[in-house]
């Protein structure tokens, strides 16, 4: 049995608005993100006017089956529309891509209670998620948790402070890793649901950063009590949803999102070059400018053409747990981070200072320089390297995927 993320085969049909696919729902949000981007990366606050469009839309329901309200989009819709909307801003297409990761992980562990209970309020637009996974002390390890959800009469008891949760403040639902009640080890991590209005949530500290900045990833403490049943799979079982869901969805969609960004800036930078005043002030037959072009472009379609072979990898694999499988998702991971942005670097480089380095420029470098910087940090490559190592020691055969 395949244990590729649950991410519905096709669009479901309906009326002149279901009729709209995926990418045309993109694009219409990318508009709107696009319209506000200069101002929340100069503020850095959250992206409203984009959460907004991307409820009106439908994308937040993007990959919720059709059967509970959703598109019931497949994993190629959901890449195409993080890379349309990292054209626009990186910011957003981050958060729809964890949000559908999020999503993913209801859909394929939790039980039916509370699937029927959040997928038809996602899919309606009503629930945007939020992923709390980071914990001070604990160095990035995804499978370990600090803080114990403790079991009472009334259920969970929650009390959880995570240093960066991406919308955190804006979100109307968490999925918060914690260790599992009576665990004897910080690996028994179990992944509880919250509803904002089961918590007291308060922000903690500015959030300041070189770019990402519309992400609004501020610190919060998470407290109150949930029922038992928001448990989503089996207590301490959160490793399997990261190897069969997090993990994965994490390196496609975050891949995409650095993709759209890399090819949003070489389309901006080629438009400026073939408009009037860009022949008039650009020599286009230099061959420093068309070999830096050129370059960017590899970069690109190279990182493009590994994030489709990833993600026919994925749905057709019968174990993503294989080391191979591994190894290609953290290989994607760690080229697209690096790629996307030195891709960027050399479109800085192409067109100097005035067009590739000014914060007002019309083409955007700056801000996606500075954005993309984060990518290789998104998760450590270092971290991705050592346990690839691991991984390849395991594959003698170094059997290719």
């Amino acid at each position: 049995m395949s244990t590729a993320p649950a991410i519905a085969p096709e669009d479901p049909g309906g009326g002149a608005a279901t009729r709209r696919t995926p990418l045309e729902r993109a694009r219409h949000v990318a508009r709107t993100a696009a319209e506000h981007a200069r101002r929340h990366d100069r503020d850095a606050d959250f992206p409203v006017e984009a959460l907004a469009a991307l409820r009106e839309s439908g994308l937040l329901g993007l990959t919720v089956p059709a059967d509970h309200g959703g598109l019931g989009g497949t994993l190629t819709d959901l890449l195409d529309v993080c890379i349309e909307l990292g054209r626009a801003d990186m910011s957003v297409a981050m958060i729809l891509g964890m949000h559908c990761q999020q999503v993913a992980a209801v859909t394929r562990h939790a039980a039916p209670r509370l699937r029927d209970d959040l997928l038809p309020r996602i899919g309606a637009g009503e629930l945007y998620l939020a992923s709390v996974t980071t914990e001070a002390g604990k160095g990035g390890h995804l499978l370990t948790a600090e803080s114990e959800a403790r079991g009472d009469d009334r259920g969970l008891v929650i009390d959880r402070f995570a240093p960066i949760v991406t919308g955190g403040a804006h979100a109307d639902g968490f999925l918060i890793t914690v260790r599992a009640p009576g665990a004897a080890s910080p690996s028994e991590v179990s992944l509880v649901y919250a509803d904002r209005g089961q918590l007291t949530v308060e922000p903690s500290g500015d959030w300041n950063p070189m770019g990402m900045r519309a992400s609004h990833s501020v610190a919060l403490r998470l407290t109150g009590t949930v029922p038992a049943h928001q448990v989503v799979g089996e207590h301490g079982s959160f490793s399997v949803i990261a190897s069969e869901v997090f993990g994965p969805l994490a390196h496609l969609a975050w891949s995409a999102a650095w993709l759209g960004t890399a090819a949003g800036a070489l389309s901006r930078v080629v438009r400026m070059l073939r408009s009037p005043a860009g022949r008039r002030r650009f020599d286009l037959g230099s061959e420093l400018l068309l070999g830096r072009l050129s370059a960017a472009r590899q970069k690109i379609d190279t990182v493009n053409a590994l994030l489709r072979h990833t993600e026919r990898a994925v749905r057709t694999a019968a174990d993503l747990s294989q080391p191979r499988i591994q190894l290609l998702l953290n290989a994607l991971k760690i080229t697209a981070s690096e790629q996307c942005h030195a891709a960027v670097d050399d479109l800085v480089a192409a067109v100097g200072l005035r067009d590739g380095y000014l914060k007002d420029s019309a083409t955007g470098l700056e801000a996606a320089l500075r954005d993309l910087r984060s990518a290789p940090l998104n998760y450590s490559n270092d971290r991705l390297h050592q346990a690839d190592g691991r991984l390849a020691l395991l594959d003698p055969e170094v059997r290719l995927v």
